[in-house]
């Protein structure tokens, strides 16, 4: 941007507020599970780094934006954004229709390329004391975590945050009441679902709704609501998701914020249909309503100026195994240092240890890892359905430009 802005037409350049700025973020793990003879991913259900003992590119970003300038009150301002991503955590927000069908859905490639954010938004500030207008399509509103790397406490994810909504198409308003209050109301066509996917019974109105509260003295913050509903319909990722948080600040060094959430589908089958030929997940164990959910502790300790510790604590239930593809409930907890060197690289490295409470059991034989038609015995979800229990180490690295 410096570069645009002392060449020609620079002051033009630098007055229009268009941006062009970036980010690649490389990791690594080494973990407890590494049997790659039952299949590719070892590691799963920890997501995004599902493959042990690897170095990965886990995205490589570009975004191209205006933002619009909401420190004023006397006129309206618009802005835009289009986010281009490469890498292998294209995988995890991928919409149904849109890009990816083959090269993920169906091939199951594990790098790959999505635009995650495509959004015009104008300010108008005329409305309460401001109101943000959004059309297009955007990460998920609410979440402690997201797919970006810049937007994450630690270097992996956390259960809760891997298995709920991603991207959703549609129109949003976020309106400030007052100093302390904002009101979030949006209207989507669906979850992780493209407007023109009509044979999807997940691909119609879907509502959404968020409050947020700020005390006064900034230390305490809640945001709850409704993130999207529908008719709860079997799809893709037809998510009914419930989600709350709060954020405490204990002192200029430590923090805490914890995220709850409840999610759901009616209907559900437990194989692919014509309709459904796709899980942004997996089918589940038993047809009917199937939920999931989840509360998430991450708790910050800042012990230099360009370093913090974070404590990663979490329960998650998967009951119908229609998130994580194995039925039960699951505890993690990590360890995890952001450092920055300079302003433009950040180093974090982590300690994972998660554990599924349900010992498998016998499956059948069309589900068998090894490729045989003979039942074979599950102890746990994994090292591929192999242990119930998995340690990480693991380390990554963003560069920004």
């Amino acid at each position: 941007m410096q570069a645009l802005y002392d060449g020609p037409n620079g002051k033009a350049f630098y007055d229009s507020r268009i941006q062009l700025y970036g980010w690649w973020t490389v990791s690594g793990n080494i973990s407890s599970s590494h049997d790659y003879s039952r299949g590719p991913t070892p590691n799963y259900p920890e997501v995004y780094d599902e493959r042990p003992d690897r170095v990965e590119l886990d995205q490589f970003v570009t975004y191209f934006e205006r933002m619009a300038d909401e420190n004023q009150t006397d006129h309206i301002d618009w802005g835009f954004r289009l986010a281009f991503l490469f890498g292998l955590d294209y995988r995890f927000m991928a919409s149904r229709g849109y890009l990816n069908d083959i090269n993920l859905l169906e091939n199951n490639h594990f790098n790959g390329f999505d635009t995650p954010m495509m959004y015009f938004n104008l300010y108008i500030p005329q409305v309460a004391q401001g109101m943000n207008i959004i059309l297009g399509r955007i990460i998920s509103l609410p979440d402690i975590e997201q797919q970006l790397a810049p937007n994450n406490l630690m270097a992996s994810h956390s259960l809760v945050y891997s298995f709920d909504n991603y991207t959703m198409w549609g129109l949003w308003t976020s309106t400030k009441l007052s100093a302390n209050w904002l009101l979030q109301v949006g209207l989507a066509d669906g979850v992780d679902i493209a407007p023109w996917e009509k044979q999807d019974p997940g691909d119609q109105p879907t509502g959404s709704i968020m409050v947020q509260y700020i005390a006064p003295n900034a230390k305490d913050s809640f945001y709850v609501g409704d993130n999207s509903f529908n008719n709860g319909t079997f799809g893709f990722n037809n998510l009914q998701e419930c989600i709350e948080s709060y954020s405490h600040k204990f002192s200029e060094k430590v923090w805490t914020t914890f995220e709850a959430q409840y999610m759901w589908m009616d209907h559900c089958t437990t194989a692919p249909t014509s309709h459904v030929p796709y899980q942004d997940g997996f089918f589940p164990v038993h047809s009917g309503t199937i939920a999931e959910g989840g509360v998430v502790n991450y708790t910050m300790y800042r012990f230099a100026p360009n370093a913090f510790l974070t404590f990663r604590n979490e329960w998650w239930d998967d009951g119908g195994g229609a998130r994580s593809g194995y039925a039960s409930a699951y505890d993690e907890n990590s360890i995890g240092v952001t450092y920055w060197p300079n302003r433009l690289v950040v180093i974090r490295p982590e300690i994972r240890f998660e554990h599924a409470f349900t010992h498998g059991g016998l499956e059948t034989g069309e589900n068998n890892p090894n490729g045989s038609d003979l039942p074979f015995h599950v102890n746990g979800p994994y090292d591929n359905l192999t242990k119930q229990s998995q340690i990480t180490f693991m380390m990554d690295i963003t560069y920004h430009f």
